[in-house]
């Protein structure tokens, strides 16, 4: 295939997704008038219809490698299980519980910033940003559910703290790709990009408190809880801040949540299976949402669209601010076009580094732009994985959260800023 002959035409599936999926969103002002599913149908027919030089059987073959992507097939194990896990232990009251000991414990007007924090931490250690999502997502929707808090700021709220973590954590894809591609040590890029991202949350925290300093819970209520029933949280926290890998962790949580439940009688054994088959079924939709992703991006990228992505912003770049602006354009425009920042990242990384190296930037830096941009997009996609999950969690439209995506907003702004005022200084490396 000459990939030269169609890399100017490459993109339009994607042109025709944000304009069928977002512009009926507006134009009908109901989101949920069309189906991400049916827009990505109806943008993959698109795609398969471009260019009919190109054997159908060909397509079909490129879609079918996107589809079974290895992070796309992961995505699709998390969801299911992620269902599961949220089925369960909604079943057996962990859900209820846990929520109430929020409300019974903690000022309401810390709520939110609590469980920024805590989603914070939990992707931190973790290292997955969509894991944090489903472990977190059901006591997000939990407290919306208990106070007067919104249920799209509440479940954007976990979303902006599993991004803080993507972004940062030692064994995050994101971290571990970025620094692969610049060759520079994850200590080292960590500090960088620490400092770069730290007002971002602090900005973050304020917010979400002024947002929330005038909920007060209804003292009229109880808010019952037993401690057994939240132990299927601690543990998935507990493994979570250990680092285990979040489909073990998810099954881990499974299996405790299902303990629990028998020991205080709050679910019965021949309830089990139905339960947990419920829960995989509430994920399907999302699941079938990711493998048409990967399908689409399968063939933009054999149509040459990423590639032309990569060689049209390098063309562009002129100055030391310009090329770093550069890389996070040129990571950014290909997480839009994947919805994956890992796989951004994979494909943006080398190119970024011979940015850097033709513009003497410190490579310290470059991984923590091209890293920040990709997490700040990502972050800010209405069909990207973590805003899916937290949608599909709370059964509410991903576009819905994308107003209250503080974080995520803010890491663009101090990585913009970073790079206008070169801040951090930094030291030779050497």
């Amino acid at each position: 295939m000459d990939h030269n002959k169609y890399t100017k035409f490459s993109l339009l599936p994607l042109l025709f997704f944000i304009l069928i999926f977002i512009g009926s969103g507006i134009i009908t002002q109901d989101f949920y008038q069309l189906p991400i599913n049916v827009a990505l149908i109806a943008t993959l027919v698109v795609a398969m219809v471009m260019f009919p030089k190109i054997k159908l059987s060909t397509k079909i073959h490129h879609a079918i490698n996107g589809a079974r992507d290895e992070n796309i097939i992961l995505m699709v194990f998390i969801f299911l299980l992620a269902g599961a896990f949220g089925m369960i232990t909604k079943e057996t009251g962990a859900v209820e519980s846990t929520v109430n000991v929020g409300l019974t414990f903690i000022p309401s007007q810390l709520l939110l910033v609590g469980v920024f924090v805590i989603a914070c931490l939990i992707s931190l250690t973790m290292g997955t940003s969509t894991g944090t999502v489903v472990a977190l997502g059901p006591i997000a929707l939990g407290i919306a559910n208990g106070t007067e808090i919104s249920l799209p700021l509440s479940m954007a709220t976990v979303v902006g703290g599993a991004m803080f973590g993507d972004n940062l954590s030692f064994i995050s894809d994101t971290t571990i790709v970025a620094t692969k591609t610049q060759e520079v040590k994850m200590i080292d890029k960590f500090k960088v990009n620490f400092l770069i991202v730290l007002p971002g949350a602090v900005v973050t925290c304020i917010i979400l408190f002024l947002l929330s300093m005038n909920i007060e819970l209804d003292q009229s209520m109880d808010h019952p809880f037993n401690m057994i029933n939240t132990i299927p949280y601690f543990i998935v926290l507990i493994f979570a801040l250990i680092g285990l890998n979040v489909l073990v962790v998810l099954t881990i949580g499974i299996v405790t949540a299902i303990v629990t439940g028998l020991i205080t009688q709050s679910i019965q054994l021949n309830n089990i299976g139905s339960t947990l088959a419920e829960g995989i079924s509430s994920m399907q939709d999302i699941a079938i949402i990711a493998l048409l992703i990967g399908a689409l991006l399968g063939l933009i990228q054999y149509y040459g669209g990423i590639n032309w992505l990569l060689t049209t912003i390098k063309n562009k770049v002129r100055t030391v601010i310009g090329a770093k602006f550069g890389m996070g354009i040129l990571v950014s425009a290909i997480n839009i076009a994947t919805a994956n920042n890992t796989i951004a990242l994979i494909i943006a990384g080398p190119l970024a580094k011979d940015i850097a190296d033709t513009y003497t930037i410190d490579r310290r830096k470059s991984a923590s732009i091209i890293d920040i941009f990709a997490s700040s997009t990502q972050g800010l996609l209405p069909y990207g994985a973590q805003i899916l999950a937290a949608s599909g969690v709370a059964s509410i439209s991903p576009v819905m959260m994308l107003q209250y995506s503080y974080y995520p907003m803010l890491l663009l702004i101090c990585a913009s800023c970073a790079i206008i005022f070169n801040y951090p200084k930094l030291k030779s490396s050497n």
